[in-house]
């Protein structure tokens, strides 16, 4: 895998990886009792904590993007191995 693979890679495990973090936590106003500003959504969130969801998204971005490196690296895997 070149430096370009790499790269690229690693963000679309980032991306797929901070979608699957998002709504850890998430309370929204109206699940809070919190008070609804006039103008907002009331399903918006109280406190999303972005930094500390960008820190594990990207812990988990590592690992699963370290697996795939050592995978495809040592040809752990081969297409032809593959029963079809």
């Amino acid at each position: 895998m070149g430096p370009g693979g790499g790269i690229v890679s690693f963000a679309v495990i980032w991306m797929i990886c901070l979608f699957m973090v998002l709504p850890w936590g998430m309370r929204s106003h109206s699940e809070a009792g919190a008070e609804i500003v006039p103008g907002s959504e009331a399903s918006a969130p109280v406190r999303p904590r972005l930094l500390l969801k960008f820190v594990i998204t990207t812990g988990i971005a590592l690992v699963l993007w370290g697996i795939l490196y050592v995978t495809v690296t040592y040809r752990l895997l081969s297409l032809d191995d593959l029963p079809f």
